[in-house]
């Protein structure tokens, strides 16, 4: 999205990205990025909490209108429901999983290759 942030950028369509992944954002170097410290796939909020989702959107247009130079990054003040605490699962892997998940990655790393050998 952050290349296509800055094609339409370059083609005089204003745009604002809104996102969880704040250096990967950053370092492509959008135009207006308004960062919400929630799991990547939710930079809006939950499903269903259209409230929270109204107010990173209202965030967002007035980061549209109001950023006075390139590459501005507004950190949004909304918080993740607290009845919902994402982090300490976040990413997290169980130790009887290791083993399978590698399998897994091992498989599809050889499907991969294989689709990509000619003929």
């Amino acid at each position: 999205m952050s290349l296509v942030a800055r094609h339409l950028e370059a083609n005089g369509i204003p745009t604002v990205i809104v996102g969880s992944a704040l250096d990967i954002v950053e370092y492509c170097g959008v135009p207006r990025f308004l960062f919400t410290d929630f799991p990547l796939g939710n930079p809006c909020g939950p499903p269903w909490r259209q409230d929270l989702q109204r107010v990173i959107a209202g965030q967002a247009i007035d980061l549209l209108g109001n950023a006075e130079a390139p590459r501005t990054t507004l950190r949004s003040d909304v918080a993740w429901p607290s009845d919902d605490d994402w982090r300490p699962r976040y990413g997290r892997v169980k130790p009887e999983e290791i083993e399978r998940l590698r399998k897994v990655g091992e498989e599809r790393r050889e499907r991969q290759a294989e689709s990509k050998r000619p003929g």
